[in-house]
This record gives structure tokens, C-alpha cells and sequence, in this order.
């Protein structure tokens, strides 16, 4: 009695239209894919009657009725509809990256200073931050039979997932400039930047130059010592010569204070936000003991010579012009030591520990004294790449993206009424801790932040003056 004849069974596998339009904050959804018929099932070919082998294995004769190779096929068709039913199988390669929902609504909030930017177009800038981090999509890979077959292909994901995070450097290098630019005239300081500040001197190379640690609680010339308490310091390096005896403080610090450094303002007559951002040197003759030793600390750390001094000065105007803004934060992936750092902060207090380290370079000696600086932590999971102001808020950029940017800074702005401000803190509250959501603008780029527990903290901590001989030793 002949056999029914088996047909081999083959996959069909097609590329797959996405849907990006549903991504949620702080990771990529899988996309929705729009099947082709067939993608990804299990189908029988099509019997071509001419290729078809008989028993004997020889090739019979070509068939006078293509219809009737088509019925013959029919009858061997198994179950209505055509196709067997999928059993569910794994998925791989699915990307990570950050994207915007609950803030991405198309329409502006009331009262927000951003101009226009709307649209509802999905937000495939943030959906392809995950590409900046590393994280590469690919089409879903369904397993059925024989699953040594798909194992080059599931090394070829994986390694496509894994080649960009591997590249990207963290913590994320602080971008220098090659000059300083002149800040915008729209950029006001309600107290002026180093009013008294002059030139730095050259000194005798053979003068003994006394190197003092300053630090006082933040505006304490408004607050007391207020800030003090909660221990948010200013830090700052002060000089004595000791043949001239004159002093001299030097600090660096926001030219447009700290609130316009550290969010932006929007400004209804530009689509992306502007920063007020920069941060300089201030130098000036004098030292005023009241104000360090009150409520801080002025305590000698280092002795060094006068040509060291000279050094050191031409380093600072090179500092001063390359690096001209200002970044708050720390962040980092937890506060377990070790952990992760994404993105360092640029303040007065790592001014102040850049200067220690080229004193040290020049051959300083320092004292084995304790030393404490104020820092504010953000904890994050890795943060995505979402673009620069051309990109985002361009002509061609992503104007979902651009109006989350927006409103997720609309809180922020200056000059608040008590009761604005509460409403503020409690959106600022919910955006940040609620729905873990952060946006970051460092180098003048947008990175988006999945916020994670404890979120902020100011902590005090300690960071030993630097070793001569261990930084002689590295250079």
C-alpha cells in the first residue's frame, strides 16, 4: 500500500514594519509588528507538480493543467484556512532605551512658556536613544524546530546588542571649548559675578607662597549659615606671599547663579530652551577671614614656591577658558560604593580639587588633614542619548520629544510665588519619584535618566588632598 507523501515543512521568515508609537518611559517596549501573511509560521511550500519526484525518483512529465496540480495540492492542504496553529516561542534582542509618554501629550500645558512644538508623530528619537547606548533592535526570532540552526543568528544579536554599550564611555567626558564665548545679553545675574576680581600676579620664583583651603556654607552673605547646616559648602583656594604679604583668593563658581545653570529658561519666542550656563574663575587680592572661618574652614594645607605659583596660574587661565559651564549634578546608578558613574558634576568644589592635583603635579607637599566637599547625587539606570538642540527641537526633529523636554522643565522656572511653587515641587515630585523620570542636558546634549531610588542626595563626603609622589608617579 503506497504512502501518502510527506511535505518538508519550511519557515517563513520576513522583515516586520514597526510600530513605535507605544513606547514607555525609561524602556523600549517590544514594537508592534505588523506581520506579513505567513511571518514567522510554520508553511508548506506550494507543490510545483514538474519538480515533484515520484516513487521511482524519477521526474514525471509535465501535467497538461496547472489547475489540476493546484487541486491535487488543495487536497493535501490539512486544516481549513491553510495553516497550522503557532505555539508560542522566545523572543530576543529586545532594545533599551528611553522614550516619553505620560509627558509626550500633544497638547502644551497650560500656561507654558514653549512655543508650539507639537505633534503626534511617534517618538523614534527617544525610542532610538537605545541605539546611542548600544542598545540595537532587531526583528523577533521565533524558535521552533531545530534550534541549532538559529544559533548564528542569536551570536549576531547578541553581539549587535552588546557593540555599543561596550563603546560608550562612562562616566561621559566633560566637553571643552577652545575659547570662551561672550554670555548672551539676555542673561542677567541678580548678584553680580567677581566684582572686585583683577589679574593674577606673577610672583618671584624664589617667594614661599602659603596655599590655604577655604570653604563656607553656600550664600551665606543671604542665608547665614543656614545651608551650612545641611552641609552644602562653597569651596574655594586661598594664597598668602609671605615676602610681599598679601593674600589672594581664587574660586570659581555660576556666573548667572545656581538656578540658571542648572535648568533652563523657556523662552516663548524660541522652541528649544535656553541656558544661561557658564562657569569661570574669579581672582581678587584679599581674603576675607570672617567669612571663612566663621562658619567654614581656612586652614593652610600646602607651601609652595613662587614659580610653582606662576605654573599654576597659566593653567588656570587654560582651565578658565576650555571649561565655561557649569554642570550640578553627580550621577551614578546607586549610592553603594563602587557603583556606576554616568555623568560628573563641575562645580566649584571639583575647581578647587583640579587645582590641588596640578599643585601636586608642580611638586607641592600637602598636609595629611581631612578634607570634606559638598555633592549632589542623581541615581539613575544607564541613561539614553536623546539628541542636541538641532536634532530635537530643529526644524526636522522630534516635536513629541521636544514638548516632553519642555514640560518636564516648565516646573523649574524663576520667580515663583509661594503657591506656584508648591504646585511645582508637587509635579517636580511626581515626574521624578513617581514616574522616575529625568532629563539631563550635559554637553549641550539631552540625555534621558530612568530614575531610581533614593533618586537625590547631598552628601558631605571626604576626598583626601592628593599624594605627591603618587601623582608624580602617573604623569
Amino acid at each position: 500500500m503506497s504512502q501518502r507523501k510527506r511535505w518538508p515543512t519550511v519557515w517563513v521568515q520576513c522583515s516586520e514594519e514597526l510600530d513605535r508609537s507605544a513606547f514607555r518611559v525609561g524602556q523600549v517596549q517590544k514594537p508592534q509588528a505588523r506581520r506579513a501573511r505567513g511571518c514567522g509560521e510554520r508553511t508548506r511550500p506550494r507543490k510545483n507538480p514538474s519538480l515533484a519526484l515520484s516513487r521511482s525518483g524519477r521526474r514525471p512529465a509535465r501535467t497538461a493543467s496547472r489547475a489540476a496540480a493546484r487541486a491535487r495540492a488543495g487536497r493535501r492542504a490539512g486544516p481549513p484556512g491553510g495553516r497550522r496553529a503557532r505555539r508560542p516561542g522566545p523572543s530576543f534582542a529586545r532594545g533599551r532605551g528611553s522614550a516619553h509618554s505620560r509627558l509626550a501629550d500633544p497638547q502644551p500645558a497650560q500656561g507654558s512658556e514653549g512655543a508650539g512644538s507639537t505633534g503626534n508623530r511617534g517618538m523614534e528619537q527617544a525610542g532610538n536613544a537605545g541605539l546611542g547606548t548600544g542598545g540595537r533592535r532587531g526583528a523577533d526570532v521565533v524558535w521552533r524546530r531545530a534550534p541549532w540552526r538559529w544559533a548564528p543568528a542569536l551570536l549576531c544579536l547578541v553581539a549587535a546588542a552588546t557593540d555599543g554599550s561596550t563603546q560608550r564611555q562612562w562616566p561621559v567626558p566633560y566637553k571643552r571649548f577652545s575659547f570662551r564665548p561672550e554670555p548672551d545679553p539676555y542673561c542677567q545675574a541678580k548678584y553680580t559675578f567677581c566684582p572686585t576680581g583683577s589679574s593674577i600676579p606673577v610672583m618671584k620664583d624664589g617667594d614661599v607662597i602659603e596655599v590655604f583651603r577655604l570653604q563656607a556654607p553656600v550664600w551665606e552673605f543671604k542665608y547665614g549659615d543656614l545651608l551650612g547646616h545641611m552641609k552644602i559648602m562653597h569651596d574655594a583656594v586661598g594664597f598668602r606671599s609671605t615676602s610681599t604679604g598679601k593674600n589672594y583668593t581664587m574660586e570659581w563658581y555660576e556666573l548667572f547663579q545656581l538656578g540658571n545653570c542648572t535648568f533652563p529658561h523657556l523662552r516663548p519666542e524660541m522652541n528649544a530652551p535656553f541656558w544661561c550656563n557658564q562657569g569661570a574663575a574669579c581672582f581678587f587680592e584679599g581674603i576675607d577671614d570672617i567669612h571663612w572661618k566663621e562658619n567654614g574652614t581656612l586652614v593652610l594645607v600646602a607651601t609652595i614656591s613662587g614659580n610653582m605659583f606662576n605654573k599654576m596660574a597659566k593653567w588656570v587661565k587654560q582651565d578658565n577658558e576650555t571649561g565655561i559651564y557649569y554642570e550640578t549634578w553627580t550621577v551614578q546608578a546607586s549610592p553603594e560604593k563602587g557603583a556606576e558613574t554616568w555623568f560628573e558634576s563641575y562645580d566649584c568644589s571639583k575647581f578647587v580639587l583640579r587645582t590641588y592635583k596640578k599643585l601636586a603635579e608642580l611638586g607641592a607637599e600637602f598636609k595629611k588633614i581631612e578634607t570634606n566637599y559638598t555633592r549632589i547625587f542623581l541615581y539613575s539606570g544607564e541613561p539614553a542619548y536623546l539628541g542636541n538642540e538641532t536634532s530635537i527641537f530643529g526644524p526636522t526633529g522630534d516635536k513629541t520629544l521636544a514638548l516632553a523636554i519642555k514640560r518636564f522643565y516648565y516646573p523649574f522656572k524663576p520667580h515663583l510665588t509661594t503657591k506656584e511653587f508648591l504646585l511645582s515641587f508637587l509635579e517636580i515630585f511626581d515626574t521624578v519619584v513617581i514616574h522616575r523620570q529625568f532629563y539631563l542636558f550635559y554637553n549641550f546634549e539631552y540625555w534621558f535618566l530612568p530614575m531610581k531610588f533614593p533618586f537625590i542626595k547631598i552628601t558631605y563626603e571626604e576626598i583626601p588632598l592628593p599624594n605627591r609622589n603618587k601623582t608624580l608617579s602617573g604623569l
